[in-house]
């Protein structure tokens, strides 16, 4: 038998997610007539509430549940220290919850969260979501999501604008009449390709062009520099942009073993700058993340939720800092 779910409650009453949880958890805020159609619709599907979540409602741990992805916890090291400063000066703890793809089920890592009676979720999303935020939206728990723009009635999102960061770097060649821009598709972060892409492409339809230089990998492909070594043997472009520092070396590597001097013939720009970025010669430009932001700022987003606090802004986005190195000529 099918689980009538909290959002077929809601369509069916035609009233918010947060409009049934009031009604299931006794709120007095709801007007009389709206508690009455969510009651029936409640009856009528046959809803039965989740314990957890409302026993979620009625109490609180000042614990906040952060949930990443395993292959970017070395990228997010500082987003945790950001987010933890924050958590300290509100007296919340962190209970961290990892995801391995392929191997741990969302689903699991989502009903582990919700059994540990956390007060809040916060989770690590580069890549699309799918049902995970209706999954955490079931059960009414403050949500903040980094990396992904989204929000609703509990959910915020922070987020770098990697689309606005890539316009700017392709209006600045695109006005020095360099046109041959290739970015290379990382399908370890969805999202943030789907940013970069649609950024040339804006910067190129400003300037009454067509950006055809977004170059895709199969899902196949296990190593970037094999890719890259085999694409430079026919292909060669005046500025290539990568988003992760792996990629961004290959790209040198794979660039220089066919002759092609970086940046003499082609010119090199990593969206993420790291300590490999820095430490490698040349050391490629790269933009500045402000990762140490991006946690601070979503633990006191979710502070403010759990307080009933005023949030102004339920979608913040932060830029990305270009920091021009020795892979550019300017």
């Amino acid at each position: 038998m099918k689980k009538v779910t909290i959002y077929e409650v809601a369509k069916e009453s035609n009233v918010s997610l947060a409009t049934v949880s009031r009604v299931i958890n006794g709120s007095t805020v709801v007007k009389e007539d709206t508690r009455r159609r969510v009651e029936e619709a409640i009856n009528k599907l046959g809803y039965r509430p989740n314990a957890i979540a409302q026993g979620l409602a009625l109490s609180r741990t000042t614990t906040v549940g952060l949930i990443i992805p395993s292959t970017s916890v070395s990228f997010s090291g500082r987003v945790i220290n950001g987010l933890c400063d924050v958590a300290k000066i509100y007296d919340y703890s962190v209970f961290l919850h990892t995801i391995t793809e392929g191997v741990t089920d969302i689903k699991e890592i989502i009903d582990e969260v919700i059994k540990s009676r956390v007060d809040g979720v916060i989770i690590y999303a580069d890549k699309d979501l799918d049902d995970s935020v209706k999954l955490l939206e079931e059960y009414n728990i403050p949500m903040v999501v980094m990396c992904n723009q989204i929000s609703s009635d509990n959910i915020c999102s922070v987020y770098v604008d990697y689309g606005k960061a890539v316009y700017e770097l392709c209006d600045s060649y695109l006005n020095k009449g360099i046109d041959d821009i290739a970015i290379l598709q990382d399908h370890r972060n969805d999202v943030v390709s789907a940013q970069m892409r649609s950024g040339a492409e804006e910067a190129f339809k400003a300037h009454g062009k067509e950006y055809k230089g977004y170059i895709e990998v199969s899902k196949d492909n296990r190593s970037t520099y094999k890719f890259l070594k085999s694409y430079f043997k026919t292909h060669k472009h005046q500025v290539f942009v990568a988003n992760r520092d792996s990629q961004a070396l290959a790209a040198l590597n794979a660039a220089t073993g066919h002759g092609i001097s970086v940046p003499d013939d082609m010119e090199l720009v990593c969206m993420n700058e790291s300590k490999y970025t820095s430490s490698v010669r040349p050391e490629i430009s790269s933009f500045v993340v402000p990762s140490y932001d991006l946690g601070a700022i979503s633990m006191r987003l979710m502070t403010k939720m759990l307080k009933d606090e005023q949030v102004e802004e339920k979608e913040k986005r932060l830029n990305a800092l270009y920091s021009p190195k020795s892979t550019t000529k300017e």
